[in-house]
């Protein structure tokens, strides 16, 4: 039987970038009309590595989201060589921090001030491991000699997994999971790892940035991959296995810095994420299955509870408009096109 309305718990981004300055202002809207809370990206320039630079930022991101809108940012600190485990135990016993990313050096926007050297770290790991705090990875390693392509599975058996043999009580989420070698790394690992799943890699593959000429607008930091890969994401993502949830990347970047000869890694998918999830998990046969991953799955792993209001997705026969570009103070963003039609709206119920 067909379905064409879901009321679900208000969901929640597990992964989402929202710049900051006029970049933060233009889109903070778009994610909190429709999540209750996201997990806000440390990489801004400088990089968010203290707690009251994170306490400042918050403030900064509640400023920017409209006053009818019921919106927490859960805010994360960014791991560099230099940073100190007692710093980290007291983000996090403040109630402030809920979790420390990871970057390896130049994986992707903002990253230079990442990790190089993974021995500089342990001590901030095992203290990680001993408060609960979960270590959040760009999984991916920059190695010139290792294919762009390669970066997750190569992260996976030379840092990922002799990381957790070191450390099996340390709590770590794959962020952006990309392949099917770090699904069946996930699904075959225990509770102390789990993924976030974007919109965009379960649409599109490498086809979409390469085949007919290069589009930017779909370039992204973990690139997408061959077709095998989407399908392997899809599957884990409707399957309602409690490790795979929704985390956006929303990365939103001026087109100026997009349509360039060196054009910045990432795209803004906030403004139509549920519709194009929903359409995602309808193909799959799996609508019963889109609360799981968006609204229960994620406050499951970080131990808190799910959200108490509601959302409605409903179908109808003309498609969701969303805006192709929101403009900004240093000019348009370019919405991600699903390149198919959506036709599942949003209605916040409160």
């Amino acid at each position: 039987m067909s379905i064409s309305e879901l009321i679900i718990r208000r969901p929640d981004d597990w992964h989402l970038h929202l710049r900051d300055g006029s970049m933060l202002r233009a889109v903070a809207s778009f994610s909190s009309a429709d999540f209750g809370r996201a997990i806000i990206m440390p990489n801004l320039v400088p990089p968010i590595t203290l707690p009251e630079q994170a306490a400042l930022y918050r403030q900064r991101i509640l400023e920017a989201v409209p006053d009818n809108h019921d919106f927490e940012p859960l805010m994360t600190l960014y791991l560099t060589e230099a940073t100190r485990p007692d710093e980290i135990s007291h983000g996090a016993s403040s109630g402030l921090i809920k979790a420390v990313k990871l970057y390896p050096a130049g994986a992707t926007t903002n990253s230079d001030s990442g990790v190089r050297d993974m021995q500089t770290i342990m001590p901030v790991l095992e203290k990680m491991a001993d408060i609960g705090l979960p270590l959040l990875v760009h999984g991916e390693v920059t190695g010139a000699d290792v294919d762009i392509f390669d970066r997750e599975a190569v992260f996976i058996d030379t840092v990922l997994e002799p990381l957790r043999r070191r450390l099996p009580e340390l709590r770590v989420v794959l962020e952006h999971v990309t392949t099917e070698t770090g699904v069946n790394y996930v699904m075959a690992s225990d509770n102390n790892l789990a993924a976030t799943i974007t919109v965009h890699h379960l649409i599109i593959n490498r086809n979409a940035i390469l085949a007919g000429g290069i589009r930017p607008h779909y370039y992204c930091l973990p690139v997408a991959k061959r077709e095998k890969h989407r399908l392997a994401l899809r599957a884990a993502a409707t399957s309602g296995d409690s490790r795979f949830f929704l985390g956006t990347d929303s990365a939103p970047h001026c087109d100026s810095v997009k349509e360039s000869a060196c054009g910045c890694a990432g795209m803004l998918t906030s403004p139509n994420a549920l519709g194009c999830l929903a359409t995602v998990f309808e193909q799959e046969d799996k609508l019963i299955n889109l609360e799981l991953f968006v609204s229960l799955n994620g406050p499951k792993f970080y131990r808190l509870s799910p959200n108490s209001g509601k959302v409605r997705l409903f179908k109808t026969q003309v498609p969701f408009r969303f805006p192709e570009k929101i403009n900004t103070e240093n000019g348009p963003v370019t919405v991600f096109d699903p390149m198919l039609p959506i036709y599942w709206h949003v209605d916040n119920m409160g």
